[in-house]
């Protein structure tokens, strides 16, 4: 859910699970790697290359297999 916040300053501003998870992929990430969910690296298809980290215990959600992304197969 997104949405615009204020009378005088606009901000605009994001919510929900989504917003949430990926805060906590980002948190518990690894320094110059980027790494998505079962679910992305599923939809990212056999176009690109991710390699499994196995499971994060994210605050809030639970264990959840990450993976990460080495880059695309061109």
């Amino acid at each position: 859910m997104a949405g615009v916040i204020g009378r005088r300053k606009f901000i605009y501003d994001l919510w929900g699970d989504t917003v949430n998870t990926a805060s906590r992929m980002e948190s518990n990430g690894l320094p110059g790697e980027i790494q998505v969910t079962d679910r992305v690296a599923a939809a990212l298809g056999p176009g690109f290359a991710v390699r499994p980290r196995g499971t994060s215990d994210l605050k809030g959600k639970g264990p959840m297999a990450t993976f990460l992304l080495d880059g695309a197969d061109c």
